[in-house]
C-alpha cells in the first residue's frame, strides 16, 4: 500500500457519533457521514456528503491505533453505515484489523435496512468470520406510517427482515429505538407497534433513545410550528412502559442508559420484564427519581 497516511492522531471529520457500548472502542472512521442522511429527527451528519474514506487513511489510522491503543479490544466503525461499504473494501479492512490489532476481539458498525439488504447472506456470514461481531440498527418505530413520516425510508416487516437477516449470519443486532418520535397524539400506539416489531425481530439488545429537538432538522421545524409536541416525562415513562410490555425477546437485553432517557432501565427479556414495568411503575408514582433536564444529552 502506497501513501499511507500516518500522523499523531486519528483521522476524525465533522460529529462523529458512536453508540454508549462502544464508549471504549477504538472508533475508526471509515466513511463520512451517512448514506441515507434524510431523517427528519436526524441532524448529526447534515454538514458531511457521504464517502467512504481513502484506504490508506484508514490504514493510517489503524497503524496508530496499533501503537496508542493496546488496551482498547474493540475497534466500532463510523459514521452513520459503515456496513455500506462494497464487501471486498469492508473485507479488507478488517483483514488489516486483524493484522495491525491482533488483540481486538470485536468489531462492531451502524447498519441500515438498505445495506443490509445489499449484503447477502453468505457475505454476512464471511464479515462474522473476519470480525464483525455486531450491528447497530435504527428502527426507531415499529408504527408504518410513522416510519413514512420520519422519512426512514423502511417498513416494519423489512425491518423485521433484515433484523432477522444479520441474526441468522451469527452477528449480533442491535435495534435502537426512539421514545417520544411519534409526539404526544400517537404515543402509546408508536410504543405498542414498536414493541410488536421489536418481538418481531428478536435482537440481542434493544437500545431505546429519547428523541431531542435538534436546531436545523425537520422535526425542530415541525415543533416550532406547532405541528409536533413533545411529550411530556410521565408520558415517556408511559410509552418506554407500553413499549416493553409488548415486547417478547426470546434472551435479549432492553436498555434505557442513554444520556438522552429520564430513566435508566437495564431488563434481560423475557426473565425481567416485570421488574422492568415494576420500576417504571414506581418512576410514575414519584418514588424513584428522573434524570435531570440538565443532565440529558445526545
Amino acid at each position: 500500500m502506497n501513501n499511507v497516511i500516518e500522523s499523531e492522531e486519528m483521522h476524525y471529520e465533522g460529529n462523529c457519533i458512536r453508540p454508549p457500548s462502544e464508549a471504549y472502542s477504538i472508533l475508526l472512521q471509515v466513511t463520512v457521514g451517512c448514506s441515507h442522511n434524510k431523517c427528519t429527527f436526524c441532524g448529526t451528519y447534515t454538514d458531511k456528503r457521504f464517502r467512504i474514506k481513502d484506504d490508506n487513511m484508514i490504514l493510517g489510522d489503524i497503524l496508530f491505533a496499533s501503537k496508542y491503543m493496546k488496551r482498547q479490544d474493540r475497534v466500532f466503525l463510523m459514521d452513520g453505515d459503515a456496513l455500506i461499504i462494497p464487501q471486498k473494501r469492508l473485507m479488507w479492512i478488517l483483514d488489516r484489523i486483524k493484522e495491525h490489532l491482533p488483540w481486538v476481539r470485536r468489531v462492531g458498525a451502524y447498519a441500515n435496512a438498505k445495506s443490509i439488504k445489499m449484503k447477502t447472506p453468505e457475505q454476512l456470514k464471511d464479515l462474522k468470520k473476519n470480525g464483525l461481531g455486531i450491528l447497530y440498527l435504527g428502527v426507531e418505530t415499529g408504527d408504518e406510517e410513522l416510519l413514512k413520516k420520519i422519512r426512514k425510508g423502511s417498513s416494519p416487516q423489512h425491518l423485521i427482515n433484515m433484523g432477522r437477516k444479520v441474526r441468522e449470519a451469527g452477528i449480533k443486532l442491535s435495534a435502537t429505538v426512539l421514545l417520544g418520535i411519534a409526539g404526544r397524539e400517537r404515543s402509546l400506539e408508536h410504543a405498542k407497534a414498536t414493541g410488536e416489531l421489536l418481538s418481531g425481530m428478536d435482537p440481542n439488545y434493544v437500545g431505546a433513545l429519547t428523541v431531542m429537538l435538534l436546531p436545523g432538522t425537520l422535526l425542530h421545524e415541525e415543533f416550532q410550528n406547532g405541528t409536533f409536541e413533545v411529550p411530556t416525562e410521565k408520558e415517556l415513562l408511559l410509552e418506554l412502559r407500553e413499549m416493553i410490555a409488548h415486547t417478547n425477546l426470546s434472551r435479549g437485553l432492553f436498555f434505557s442508559n442513554h444520556a438522552s432517557n429520564y430513566l435508566p432501565i437495564k431488563a434481560r427479556l423475557p426473565k425481567g420484564k416485570q421488574v422492568a414495568l415494576d420500576q417504571i411503575d414506581s418512576a410514575l408514582k414519584g418514588d424513584i427519581g428522573l434524570r435531570e433536564e440538565w443532565m440529558r444529552a445526545l
